[in-house]
């Protein structure tokens, strides 16, 4: 989730400082290598050459839907995938599970979530379920009120009691989870975006569901707070994309005790790259974790249209926090990105969604994927023009064939007000990548 547009939740202009490396604008305009004859200025694509039957997955379409994270997970533990979403006009959580006819049944799950950012899912009490975590904005449009909120969703046997884990914060968009403490108990990162005034956190969980806060960072504009062991060192570190007055990439180096160094590793001279989110993946199998980030976010621009820097930027984790940038996709209005094999060739690939692509020309893009040739050298094919306005996106088996499809979620918020969606899913008709 890629979460929430960073404009819409900020609404001002980016920029970053104290790099391991420092970029001007023109470092990103040219692309790094020619792209299909069809392209045309990271707008459109040459048909994917795997193919993908599009459906739309749930309820009916009604007004203009404000879908602000998917997620695929066995949520129910019948063996089968099932499809949560966050919808920030309904101000619910959903649950979508597939039927025997091959439709989707969506839910309510849990009603009554002021702005909803960002899903995590995990057993955070260790009692055999599924809990949730939700990131709560507690409003979708630019205010520095302190109105966010963590709340925990118990699972007690279907219903879910309502924990509030963290309270008196600004707008909150992403919720990670990891032991950072060595403790045995989950403990909590969190990106509070804000607007004028954020952070970044890490919440100690003291037992019977109670944490304690620590501030890692004091900045505007985190997005999201993804957990992993950077440096190879057997303790769980946190990264964060920081987004508003500054545009930086952060990490925070586990000490193993659950004290954090914190580390500037990137900055960015461009104010307008639209940095939307943050992905640890290991994209070049070199047992390592790598960092994606999705950056077109332009909603501050009274017409968003595509830039020549906007796209898709890996970061190379080259060892002992040393990260390479470089640039594998050129998406215009690029808003969030989700990796996985999606291909069946034993390399990570990239699927990546627009919300402010040109949709005046019809056939524009609005997701595509980077194919992965296994020597990192990525090649973009598209894979649909509809529905516009794409924020989230993510992969998973939703039909137990062993193929990866695609579900991803719609943000209308900016016209043109056509080619509407909600929730859809892209499924994956390719060679068997079992």
């Amino acid at each position: 989730m890629a979460v929430m547009e960073r404009r819409i939740l900020g609404l001002s202009a980016l920029a970053i400082a104290i790099p391991i490396a420092t970029f001007a604008v023109r470092d990103f305009v040219p692309p790094l290598r020619p792209q299909p004859a069809v392209s045309s200025g990271g707008t459109r694509y040459s048909p994917s050459p795997v193919p993908f039957r599009f459906s739309p997955l749930g309820g009916p379409v009604v007004g203009l839907p404000l879908i602000t994270n998917v997620q695929i997970v066995d949520f129910t533990g019948d063996g089968q995938n099932d499809v949560l979403a966050a919808d920030a006009l309904g101000n619910q959580i959903l649950l979508l599970q597939r039927q025997p006819d091959d439709s989707w049944r969506e839910s309510v799950l849990i009603p009554d979530v002021m702005a909803p950012a960002h899903l995590t899912v995990i057993d955070i009490d260790d009692d055999g379920d599924l809990d949730i975590l939700v990131a709560i904005l507690g409003n979708i449009m630019p205010d520095d009120g302190v109105i966010g909120r963590v709340e925990l969703f118990e699972n007690r046997d279907g219903e879910f009691r309502r924990h509030v884990v963290l309270d008196d914060v600004r707008r909150v968009a992403d919720v990670q989870c990891g032991d950072f403490d060595g403790d045995g108990r989950i403990d909590l990162a969190v990106a509070v975006f804000g607007y004028a005034r954020g952070q970044v956190l890490w919440l100690h969980n003291v037992g019977g569901l109670e944490f304690r806060e620590h501030e890692l960072l004091n900045a505007p504009g985190a997005i999201h707070v993804p957990v992993g062991d950077f440096d190879a060192d057997g303790d769980l570190d946190i990264v964060a994309i920081v987004t508003q007055d500054e545009e930086e990439l952060w990490g925070f180096e586990n000490q193993g005790d659950g004290t954090f160094v914190a580390k500037r590793l990137w900055m960015t001279l461009n104010l307008d790259l639209g940095g939307a989110g943050l992905v640890a993946a290991d994209l070049d199998g070199d047992g390592d974790l790598d960092l994606v980030l999705p950056a077109g976010d332009n909603l501050e621009d009274f017409d968003a249209y595509p830039q020549p820097y906007h796209g898709c930027y890996w970061f190379e984790n080259r060892g002992n926090w040393d990260f390479h940038m470089r640039r594998i996709g050129d998406l215009g209005g690029t808003y969030a990105a989700a990796v996985g094999d999606l291909d069946g060739d034993g390399d990570q690939d990239v699927a990546l969604v627009s919300l402010t692509n040109d949709w005046l020309q019809p056939g524009n893009a609005s997701i595509v994927w980077l194919e992965n040739d296994g020597m990192q050298n990525f090649t973009p094919w598209q894979i649909g023009s509809r529905p516009l306005h794409l924020v989230t996106v993510a992969l998973g088996d939703l039909t137990g064939d062993g193929r990866l499809d695609i579900v991803a979620g719609s943000l209308n918020v900016r016209r043109p007000h056509r080619h509407v969606g909600r929730i859809s899913a892209w499924f994956n008709e390719g060679s068997d990548s079992r």
